[in-house]
């Protein structure tokens, strides 16, 4: 598939280091006014680069948009990816376009017939804002995880589990676990020891300090959370740092939760504090810097469950965690772009992190990927892929039985749905036509678990 990448920043270059690493399967070139950047990514990831206006017609011809199969539009201004998009259709007849868009006004205009007319020709629109306040709301409902995503329309959870010392299930074979805990939906599809992420077999076990990822269904999670060591916290007092165009969303979000919890934000700027409290209900907006050991205590962080630092500045996000919680706050989660910061966080205490960029990532190559793959989430930093997908009847793997399943190497099947059923497949489960499986792969094995589900190029 010929792809068109226009904005060469940390989206862009994400998007491009995933799709080049899957040889022979994609030509990428990566459109950006800055030659450093293009530079940059093109020698990296061996992509095609262009430097130019990404919105001009010539620098588009000259990516070769006349024969592409995708325009991806993640610059940082809305109104360029738009425009991308309109040229790549008017000009190109480029089949699908997606477009990253920030501004709440466009957003709320994909709910009318905008965006569904010849005028403005967008096939898939990404909103980081909405994707990431929805990553951390995800984070709220299992907070003793350090990762979670859903899958199979929300039936399913893939959750990430930091193990201590005290964790009873330590130095037990996976597969004696399956024997002990026959009835619970939940598979372990992923072990992080150290820096070594590993798809672990039926014989391994889990150490101290291991990061596991599993996968349960979403009425076996807090049965899951319990037998790994987690206990449930009560989340009815929360603190956002930042309000921002994401601190924002998911003060509204949590507005609506029916749970009503308790709401206070505190943002620098004084006009950005007045346009939220005028923005939002029943929420407390204070004016001042979430560092400040007085303006904590006047919103009472002592008795906070829970601090989100949702600022655009990564150092000021993992401090105010810090602070907050040496103050007293039971949870904190942490807005993190550069992922170098990511084991620091870790270190020092910090519960649960959302990366922006990974969000953002993942909500776009679910809808690259070929076949009829559902949804993808991408782990670490590019690592791994989680892959929702529906068994064809072409597929080699339809009518065979799990154990005899050709996956590849560095993948495993986590759970499945057989019509509207959620199941853990045991080895003689047999897969058919029209199962959903969830599969956790390594990067290495992306491309041939993709293959599993393709029909020639049919992702439109």
């Amino acid at each position: 598939m010929k792809i068109i990448i226009c904005g060469a920043g940390q989206v862009g270059g994400q998007i491009a280091r995933h799709l080049a690493r899957e040889e022979g399967t994609n030509q990428v070139t990566v459109v950006d006014n800055d030659p450093t950047l293009v530079r940059r990514i093109s020698e990296a990831y061996d992509v095609g680069g262009v430097t130019g206006f990404a919105s001009h017609p010539d620098v588009l011809e000259r990516a070769g948009a006349r024969d592409a199969d995708m325009v991806i539009a993640a610059t940082q201004s809305d109104e360029v990816n738009m425009v991308v998009c309109q040229v790549a259709h008017s000009i190109f007849s480029v089949p699908r376009k997606i477009a990253r868009l920030r501004a709440k006004p466009y957003l709320d205009a994909i709910y009318s017939d905008l965006y569904k007319t010849e005028h403005l020709p967008i096939d898939v629109v990404i909103s980081p804002e909405l994707a990431v306040a929805e990553a951390v709301i995800q984070r709220l409902r299992a907070p003793a995880a350090f990762d979670i995503e859903s899958f199979l329309d929300g039936h399913a959870q893939l959750v990430g589990i930091s193990l201590s010392a005290d964790c009873a299930v330590l130095d037990t074979p996976l597969r004696q676990l399956s024997e002990l805990f026959s009835t619970l939906r939940a598979v372990v599809v992923g072990i992080r020891r150290g820096d070594w992420l590993f798809v672990p077999e039926p014989s391994d076990q889990l150490y101290a300090d291991d990061q596991a990822y599993i996968f349960t269904a979403t009425e076996d999670v807090g049965r899951v959370m319990e037998i790994f060591g987690k206990h449930h916290l009560s989340l009815d007092r929360l603190l956002i740092i930042g309000a921002g165009n994401i601190g924002l969303e998911l003060a509204r979000k949590l507005e609506a939760d029916p749970r009503r919890p308790r709401l206070k934000i505190i943002e620098r700027s004084r006009a950005r504090a007045e346009f939220a409290a005028d923005m939002l209900r029943r929420t407390v907006v204070l004016n001042g810097d979430g560092l400040d050991l007085d303006v904590l205590a006047e919103a009472n962080v002592a008795a906070t469950d829970a601090i989100l630092a949702l600022t655009e500045d990564d150092k000021t996000n993992i401090l105010s965690c810090v602070r907050a919680k040496s103050e007293g706050a039971k949870l904190s989660v942490a807005l993190i772009n550069d992922p170098s910061f990511d084991s620091l966080a870790e270190a020092i205490g910090i519960d649960a992190y959302v990366n922006p960029r990974s969000t953002t990532v993942s909500s776009i190559l679910r809808f690259i990927r070929h076949g009829r793959i559902r949804a993808v989430y991408s782990i670490g930093d590019g690592e791994a892929e989680v892959i929702e997908a529906q068994v064809l009847g072409t597929s080699p793997i339809a009518g065979t039985l799990v154990r005899d399943a050709e996956i590849p190497r560095d993948a495993l099947i986590g759970l499945m749905r057989k019509g509207a059923k959620v199941i853990r497949p045991r080895g003689t489960t047999r897969i058919e036509e029209g199962d959903i499986l969830t599969i956790f792969a390594k990067r290495e094995a992306v491309v041939d678990v993709e293959r599993l589900f393709q029909v020639g190029l049919d992702f439109f």
